[in-house]
Order: structure tokens, then C-alpha cells, then sequence
């Protein structure tokens, strides 16, 4: 894989905030601290209930000051609004929905290249340092070769090489965000309140979730497979798969799972196909 690539992420969701009380509504939405999104890097974020379970993970990009774009994935931009605009009453805040009208690229090891009209912003969307570049849908953009687009299975082996949970595997609506390590990336434990945080700091108070998110390696031909089940060495069903590399390059295949907090970290083996293979925590 080259040490320089781009991920096409197509033409995702986008909510614009603008006015003077954009950034203090949406703080009040968000587990991120908003403040924090800058015209030059965009952060990630997660939306909870008020029982502090996942309903969203977005990204946050500023414009300009008292402009916000809240980003997700393509096809959920009416549900992200109402859940937004929910709580939007006296708020001098105007929403726009911007989907459609920029494309996204991530950039690894490289710069962005030169293009007008274009909107860069450093972001970590795969564990190390990149840039979200956004391109309007009527100025497209000729890449260098130097930057050549990543291929699906090798974008999904970094991911979890690097131990980045997804929207779908590690990641579901009703978790708690805690239990994917996203305090990490996207709590803010000094901001105001927002709906969940109550819940959110009682867990961080507490120092304990019911399972946590680990990455995982086995033998590079192990055909184990999301959804397998996790042994501990006393031989009960500790955990899950959720993701396996596709490549393992004659090496070890790298896995994300959950494993119960309760459970040992030495030991552990993989259900898989009938048989049981030895899975290590590096």
C-alpha cells in the first residue's frame, strides 16, 4: 500500500449552522466542545439520547466564525436535522441543508493539492493525521499519481490495523460511546451540559463500561469471520468479532471485537468454524 493515498467518501450528509447562536446550540448537542472546530481541523462527535446511547457520530467543520457544517454519512440528512432541530426553539440559528453540493476526499502522506474552491481540513478519520478535502460538485479536481485512491480492502485492513471503529461494525446506534474508547476522540469531559452527559460522566466517574472495544491479531490464516465469539481462557464466552482485516499480508490478520470487561486478557481464543484458534491483544 502506498505511504500516500485518498479515500473517495462520495457525497456525504451536510447540515450547515449559521448564526450568532449556532456553535452555543449545537455544544448543547454535541460530546464534542465545538469550540474546538476550526477552519483548520474538523473533529469528530458523537450525538447521544438523554440515557447517553449513540445515535450519530458526525464530524464538525467551521466555515467561519458562527458557521458550522455537521457532517455524517450520505442518507441521513432528514433524520440528523429533526434530531437536531428537536431542541432548536428560541435559538437564533439557521439550518441549511448542504448535501450533495461537495464531495469528500481524505488525504493520507500527502498535502492537498492545489484547487480552487476547495475546502481543506486536517482531520483523523483513520487513526493518523489527514486532510478532509472538499471539493464542490462543479469544480472536480485531477489528483496527482503520487496520490493514487486506496482500494476498499486495503482502506479496511488500515482502519483496523490502526484500531478505528466503523459505523455499522463497532459502532451502533444505542451503544454507549465509552465502550468504543471515543472518549478519546470525541468527548469533551470540560464543556457544558448536552443531552447524555449526565450518563457520559457518571460512566467516566465510574471507570467502567460492561465491555470494551480491543484490537485483536490472529494467524493469517484463521478464517475467522465478525460475529465469532470470543473464549476466555477459562473457556466462557467472553466477547464478539466485529471486524477482520481482508489482507494479512503472510503476517497476522488484525480484528476488532468487544470483550466484557470482567474478562482476562491472557488466554483467549476465537470460536470460529467449529474450531478454536489462540487471539492475542497486542
Amino acid at each position: 500500500m502506498s505511504r500516500s493515498f485518498r479515500v473517495d467518501l462520495g457525497y456525504p450528509t451536510i447540515l450547515e449552522f449559521r448564526g450568532p447562536d449556532a456553535v452555543r446550540f449545537l455544544n448543547g448537542q454535541m460530546t464534542q466542545d465545538v469550540k474546538l472546530a476550526t477552519c483548520e481541523a474538523a473533529l469528530p462527535s458523537c450525538i447521544t439520547d438523554a440515557k447517553g446511547k449513540l445515535q450519530f457520530r458526525v464530524h464538525l467543520t467551521a466555515m467561519k466564525e458562527g458557521v458550522i457544517w455537521v457532517t455524517a454519512p450520505v442518507g441521513v440528512a432528514e433524520e440528523l436535522e429533526a434530531r437536531l432541530t428537536k431542541y432548536l426553539i428560541a435559538d437564533d440559528v439557521e439550518v441549511t441543508d448542504n448535501s450533495g453540493e461537495y464531495q469528500l476526499y481524505h488525504l493520507v502522506g500527502a498535502p492537498a493539492p492545489a484547487a480552487g474552491h476547495s475546502l481543506a481540513r486536517r482531520s483523523n478519520r483513520y487513526g493518523v493525521e489527514g486532510i478532509d478535502l472538499w471539493v464542490p460538485v462543479d469544480y472536480p479536481i485531477d489528483f496527482p499519481a503520487t496520490l493514487p485512491e486506496i482500494s476498499a480492502d486495503d482502506l479496511e485492513t488500515f482502519r483496523i490495523t490502526n484500531g478505528v471503529p466503523a459505523w455499522g461494525s463497532e459502532l451502533v446506534e444505542g451503544m454507549l460511546p465509552p465502550e468504543a474508547a471515543l472518549e478519546a476522540t470525541d468527548i469533551s469531559y470540560h464543556k457544558g451540559c448536552y443531552i447524555g452527559q449526565e450518563v457520559i460522566s457518571r460512566v467516566k466517574t465510574a471507570g467502567k463500561v460492561n465491555r470494551n472495544l480491543v484490537r485483536l491479531t490472529a494467524g493469517g490464516n484463521v478464517p475467522v469471520e465478525p460475529g465469532d465469539i470470543l473464549i476466555s481462557e477459562e473457556g466462557d464466552e467472553c466477547g464478539a468479532v466485529t471486524s477482520v482485516a481482508p489482507i494479512a499480508d503472510d503476517g497476522p490478520r488484525y480484528l476488532l471485537g468487544y470483550l466484557k470487561r470482567t474478562a482476562g486478557r491472557d488466554g483467549l481464543q476465537v470460536r470460529s468454524h467449529g474450531g478454536l484458534y489462540p487471539v492475542t491483544i497486542p
